[in-house]
């Protein structure tokens, strides 16, 4: 079964300095079909103005992954890391028992463009850390998160596999998937076509009872595939 979560059907916040769509229930949006999916509890697509950005703030006990797509983000937190995450960077925190932070667009002129997306840890209290990556910029299936850090891929607290995907104008691909496994495509640009059903730009895909994925683009296109628990 494959539900799409059409872009334009996302909630929507607009402050101004912050243009925000929101995939699951977040903040004052509020879906009762889409509170999370599987240990996905949060995709936001944000836009940021110049010289703005999210005053300290505190998060615990969530996974927080922030993935640049242009600009560059300026980041501080409590626990004494100060850093810049430019377009391309992955960036993963565990929040743990705790932490505060601040993010902040440092670019004078251009907007920030950026997923921060949410993922329920399998356990609570773990201690504060904090990773950021460049991955390079190789064709096909990349693996950015996995249990175990395996292949180079960052750590994430949770049975789970996050894969950014590159497919060229007409290229077809598959993934297998286990059974009972939860998946989901998040567009980050392209057209592509998952078994028959088009996505574009900002669109996910929800899919579940489906071992069997049938990957073609249309157009080069960019997508993230999260491979998730039951649940």
């Amino acid at each position: 079964m494959i539900h799409l979560r059409k872009a334009s059907d996302r909630g929507h916040a607009n402050h101004g300095w912050l243009d925000s769509w929101h995939t699951f229930s977040f903040a004052n949006y509020y879906d009762a079909n889409f509170m999370h999916f599987s240990a996905l509890r949060v995709i936001n697509e944000d836009f940021i103005k110049a010289g703005q950005g999210f005053d300290t703030h505190p998060h615990k006990d969530m996974e927080i992954l922030t993935y640049v797509l242009s600009g560059t983000i300026e980041h501080k937190d409590s626990m004494g890391n100060k850093e810049q995450v430019s377009a391309g960077e992955f960036q993963i925190m565990s929040a743990g028992t705790g932490i505060h932070h601040s993010e902040y667009n440092p670019d004078s002129h251009c907007q920030l463009h950026l997923y921060q997306i949410w993922i329920i840890p399998d356990k609570t209290g773990l201690t504060p850390r904090y990773e950021q990556r460049r991955f390079g910029n190789i064709q096909g299936r990349q693996l950015i998160l996995s249990p175990d850090a395996q292949d180079g891929s960052m750590k994430i607290f949770q049975d789970m596999t996050l894969w950014r995907w590159t497919l060229k104008n007409h290229e077809t691909s598959e993934y297998l998937a286990e059974k009972n496994r939860h998946i989901w495509i998040q567009v980050v640009r392209g057209n592509v076509m998952v078994n028959g059903v088009k996505a574009t730009t900002s669109d996910g895909l929800a899919i579940q009872n489906t071992t069997n994925l049938q990957l073609s683009a249309n157009g080069d296109s960019e997508i993230l595939l999260f491979d998730l628990p039951p649940g």
